[in-house]
């Protein structure tokens, strides 16, 4: 990761943040929670049950991301997935078996799968 040293830098990343995002509006973001907590509950186990489960069923417009801590370390792993032109949505406790029902049934149907995390935040845009 590049360190940003002037103005003008910032505002290149900031730009290439927003060119992604725009990029991103036709594909399902899933966001899996990785940091110490949620690989030891086995958040790593879930990314890689999903990432099959999109190989299986040829989905070509889901996009995976990984980030640290979520703050529900209760409810680790976590995983959010943000459907084209839908507001994310938090899902706690996805192991291996959640992970493979959230994209047969969440990304692929759009049908709500046990497990969401209710909203406590608010989305900065910027």
């Amino acid at each position: 990761m590049s360190i940003i040293t002037s103005l003008e830098a910032l505002k290149a990343k900031r730009q290439e943040l927003l060119d992604n995002a725009a990029a991103n509006t036709t594909a399902t973001l899933v966001n899996v929670s990785l940091a110490t907590c949620s690989i030891a509950a086995g958040g790593k186990f879930a990314m890689e049950a999903m990432q099959d489960e999109v190989t299986k069923n040829g989905l070509v417009d889901v996009k995976f991301m990984q980030s640290g801590c979520m703050t529900y370390c209760y409810a680790e792993p976590t995983v959010e997935i943000t459907l084209p032109g839908k507001v994310p949505v938090l899902f706690g406790n996805v192991d291996e078996a959640k992970a493979r029902a959230l994209i047969t049934e969440y990304v692929m149907k759009g049908e709500p799968v046990e497990g969401i995390i209710p909203v406590n935040y608010q989305r900065v845009v910027l």
